[in-house]
C-alpha cells in the first residue's frame, strides 16, 4: 500500500510539473508573437497625411489633415515662419509665392509638400459682381482684371489718371509709375463701387547697374546670386531669397532659363523649377554662378550654374584616397 501511494504522488507531481512547463512555454510564445506583431507595425509606420490642394489662390484656404496611426503630436510648418500644432485644419497665406509645407509627427516622422499660392484674389462687396486678377505688377507691363457677374455696364478707374480708363468686362491697363493703387469698378448692379488693390513696382529701381555679363569681373553680383541660391538649397526661407533674385536680377520674370552643370551632367530648367528643385535635391553645393543680360537691358536672360552634390564629392574623395 505504501509503495502504491508513493508512486501515485510521484505521478501527480510529474503531471503538475509538465502542466506548469506547458503554461510557461505558451506564455513565452504569446509574448513573442505580440512583440513581433508590434515590431512589424512600428517598423512600417509612416506618415499618412495630405493637403487638399497644392495650388491655391491668395485668398483661398490651405486645408491639411493627418491620419497617421497612433500619432499624438503634430507640427505643421507653412514655409513662412507660421506654425500649427493641430492634427487637421486650414491656413491662409498673406503673400503669393511658392512654399514648402513641412509636417513632423511625434517629433520623428517628417514629410513635406510644395504649395504654390497664386497671386490672384477675388474681391467682392456684392455677390452679384466680383473682381478677379493679380494684386501686384510692374510698370510698362499690362495688368489684366476681370469682372464676373450679371452686370451689363462696367467702368474701370485704375487710380493713375483720376478718370474712367476702360469700359467692359475685361480691363487691360499699363501703369507708368510705381505705387499702390485702388482700382475702382462701377457697374449697374451694385449700389457702391467695388475696389481692388494692386501694388506696382519698378524692377529696375534698385539694380544700380550691378547686373553684368560673364567675364566682366563683377564678383559682387555673382557671389550674391550664388549665396542666395545656396541659402535655398540649405533650407532657408524660400520666398525671401527666391523673390529677391527674381526682383533684383530678372525683372520679375520667373521663366528665365537656367543652364545647370551638376556633377558633369548638363540640363536646363526655368528659374522657378530650378529653385524648387534645390529644396528637394539633397545636399547641393553651388560652385559658380554667371548671368547673361539682354543688350541695352538690365534684365537677366540666362543663368549659368555649376554645382555638385556634397555626398557625391565625399564619395569621390574617399575613393581617390584608397
Amino acid at each position: 500500500m505504501t509503495d502504491t501511494n508513493t508512486s501515485g504522488r510521484a505521478v501527480n507531481s510529474n503531471s503538475t510539473g509538465y502542466i506548469i512547463l506547458y503554461i510557461l512555454v505558451a506564455i513565452l510564445l504569446l509574448a513573442g508573437g505580440i512583440f513581433l506583431f508590434k515590431s512589424s507595425i512600428f517598423d512600417n509606420k509612416a506618415i499618412d497625411a495630405q493637403i487638399l490642394k497644392d495650388e491655391i489662390d491668395l485668398n483661398e484656404d490651405l486645408v491639411y489633415t493627418d491620419n497617421t496611426k497612433g500619432a499624438k503630436k503634430w507640427l505643421w510648418e507653412f514655409g513662412n515662419g507660421d506654425k500649427s500644432t493641430t492634427q487637421n485644419g486650414s491656413y491662409r497665406y498673406r503673400k503669393a509665392g511658392a512654399y514648402i509645407v513641412r509636417l513632423t509627427v511625434d517629433g520623428e516622422l517628417k514629410q513635406q509638400y510644395p504649395v504654390n499660392v497664386r497671386d490672384t484674389v477675388r474681391s467682392t462687396i456684392d455677390t452679384l459682381v466680383t473682381i478677379s486678377g493679380p494684386t501686384s505688377g510692374v510698370i510698362n507691363e499690362q495688368v489684366r482684371l476681370e469682372a464676373e457677374g450679371n452686370a451689363k455696364i462696367f467702368q474701370w478707374s485704375f487710380g493713375e489718371t483720376g478718370r474712367v480708363d476702360i469700359t467692359g468686362r475685361t480691363a487691360l491697363y499699363t501703369y507708368r509709375a510705381p505705387g499702390r493703387y485702388w482700382v475702382k469698378l462701377m457697374n449697374d448692379q451694385t449700389r457702391r463701387p467695388l475696389y481692388h488693390v494692386i501694388e506696382i513696382t519698378d524692377p529696375n529701381a534698385d539694380l544700380n547697374g550691378e547686373i553684368v555679363a560673364p567675364g566682366e569681373g563683377e564678383r559682387k553680383v555673382v557671389d550674391d546670386i550664388r549665396a542666395r541660391l545656396q541659402a535655398i538649397a540649405n533650407g532657408a526661407d524660400f520666398n525671401t531669397h527666391y523673390y529677391y533674385l527674381v526682383r533684383k536680377y530678372m525683372c520679375n520674370k520667373e521663366k528665365v532659363t537656367v543652364a545647370i552643370d551638376q556633377n558633369g551632367e548638363k540640363k536646363q530648367k526655368d528659374f522657378y523649377s530650378y529653385c524648387m528643385g534645390l529644396t528637394f535635391g539633397g545636399e547641393i553645393v553651388i560652385d559658380e554662378a554667371q548671368v547673361t543680360v539682354a543688350p541695352n537691358s538690365a534684365c537677366a536672360t540666362l543663368l549659368n550654374i555649376k554645382q555638385h552634390t556634397a555626398n557625391t564629392a565625399a564619395a569621390e574623395a574617399t575613393k581617390s584616397s584608397k
